[in-house]
């Protein structure tokens, strides 16, 4: 767990990051990062909540149409 000091930047207020938590999202300066409000809180990924849920729906579309995706492969 990491405490973070909320700081003024010019007109706006940012967070610094400690390397550790930079290295475990994978995440390095100007990359995105997401804030999705959950029923525990709020998260703050590198990924595209969007994307994610494309991403989910076409696992589902591989999974159930696993023998024709195969078929039509070949």
């Amino acid at each position: 767990m990491a405490t973070l000091k909320l700081r003024a930047v010019g007109n706006s207020v940012g967070v610094v990051f400690p390397r550790d938590v930079l290295a475990r999202l994978g995440v390095r300066e100007g990359d995105v990062l997401h804030i999705v409000e959950t029923k525990d809180g709020v998260v703050l990924t590198p990924l595209d909540p969007a994307s994610a849920e494309q991403l989910e729906a076409g696992r589902e579309v591989m999974r159930q149409y696993r023998d024709t995706l195969r078929i039509l492969s070949q």
